[in-house]
């Protein structure tokens, strides 16, 4: 089960991709819930290279993750697309949202580093820009909890089915904290989206640990993902430790039936909650 749940980067490959997700290529039954919604691609990009995706039913979301791209998006263009050189900077990064139905191009301009999400159905909306300095920023938890989330396509943005995060964890901290789930469909109380995680690390030997489990153990697995890895969140709780020493960054790419967050804490470890998913934190904007 863990080497279903966690995939490793690889070599970039002739379009630069370090590693994909695709549910029609993974298991029918993937710890006991199919992957069904969440499409992923990392790549890493010389100067002048090219990635294309065709058009088809689902929505796309094109996160500059690192360097300038310039993108063709359905019949709408975007230059010099990128705010950083680092996902450690302090600043988030310009997303380029598809509705269903158009295709992307991207070219990078020097070097850079791009993430492409996808979810089947949805809503659609306006393909648009989302400039870096309209994403919020804030700061949750305190002490060893301490992390900084950047809200990319937060669950009351206008899309169809994608919902996009980054997290910061500081080394010695925790994050995904205290454990949770949204594996299943009762409204208010929890939503079912398959999550998937793309980490990279200030250092790139660092690593983190993390855990994903059902309340039954019938899932389990414990994992330590490296710079470039992605880790499966089918179902189940699962949280996130960073190594003394190792700065964590990761992607979270949530899809699923019904475009809410709403979560369930783990309750042997609810006592840890620091934090009101319904009040911003400090330090947000």
């Amino acid at each position: 089960m863990t080497q279903e749940l966690h995939r490793p980067a690889a070599r970039p490959g002739p379009d630069g991709s370090t590693v994909r997700i695709e549910p029609s290529r993974e298991p029918a039954d993937l710890g006991g819930a199919g992957w069904r919604w969440v499409e992923f691609a990392a790549h890493t990009l010389a100067d002048g290279a090219s990635v294309r995706r065709g058009a088809d039913d689902r929505e796309v979301a094109l996160i500059v993750l690192e360097g300038t791209v310039d993108v063709r998006a359905g019949a709408r263009t975007y230059g010099q697309v990128g705010s950083r050189s680092s996902v450690f900077d302090p600043v988030a990064p310009p997303v380029v949202l598809l509705t269903p139905g158009e295709d992307l191009a991207v070219t990078a301009r020097g070097p850079a580093a791009i993430a492409i999400g996808a979810a089947r159905g949805g809503d659609r909306h306006d393909t648009r820009l989302i400039e870096a300095d309209s994403i919020r920023i804030e700061t949750r938890g305190a002490g060893q909890t301490e992390r900084t989330v950047r809200h990319l396509l937060a669950p009351d943005a206008a899309a169809g089915r994608l919902i996009l995060f980054e997290v910061l964890t500081p080394g010695g901290n925790w994050s995904s904290y205290p454990p949770h789930k949204h594996d299943t469909e009762d409204q208010p109380r929890e939503s079912q989206l398959e999550e998937l995680y793309y980490y990279r690390f200030a250092r790139p030997e660092g690593f983190a640990f993390t855990r994903v489990y059902t309340g039954d153990r019938s899932l389990d697995a414990a994992m330590t993902p490296a710079d470039g890895d992605v880790v499966l969140v089918p179902r189940g709780y699962h949280t996130v430790g960073a190594p003394a020493g190792y700065d964590c960054y990761y992607l979270n790419v949530m899809a699923g039936p019904t475009r809410l967050w709403h979560f369930t804490v783990d309750p042997d470890h609810v006592w840890l909650m620091d934090w009101d998913p319904n009040v911003p934190s400090k330090g947000a904007r």
